[in-house]
């Protein structure tokens, strides 16, 4: 759960860790309860979500249905208009082990000890939409 007294930049390194340990409860602990996510319309989850469970469904779920997920760097900023995050890793698809790489940069709003806002920015989202469209397939490979 957050803890009042942190940083905004420690709430969101917090997110991500548990985003990285692949702790769901952890992720929705550090998000309010009418988080909104903007992911890039281009992902097959993409789109505004609202609210904790709309994002563990699209979001989260839309990412793991096919694939895991590493995340091999975070990189947290905090300015006076609010947190940017930048996270690197690799998405791999269970059905063949292709492997796409994954870079984000996010900019987030803290407030109260949780995360109450998240625009999302895909490097190249369209190679990310058709690696998913590939992970998605029983035959890709």
């Amino acid at each position: 759960m957050s803890d009042q007294n942190e940083s905004p930049a420690d709430v969101v390194r917090a997110l991500y860790a548990a985003l990285g340990e692949g702790d769901v409860q952890g992720v929705l602990a550090r998000l309010a309860p009418d988080v909104i996510v903007d992911e890039p319309n281009r992902l097959p989850y993409g789109g505004v979500h609202r609210g904790r469970e709309a994002f563990a469904e699209a979001v989260l779920g839309g990412m793991t249905a096919h694939t895991d997920m590493t995340i091999t760097g975070v990189d947290v900023f905090e300015g006076p208009a609010g947190i940017v995050g930048r996270l690197t890793g690799t998405l791999r698809a269970r059905s063949s082990g292709e492997e796409h790489p994954l870079t984000l940069v996010e900019i987030l709003r803290v407030e109260d000890g949780l995360v109450r806002e998240i625009d999302v920015y895909t490097k190249n989202p369209e190679g990310v939409a058709e690696f998913f469209v590939h992970a998605e397939s029983p035959h890709s490979g």
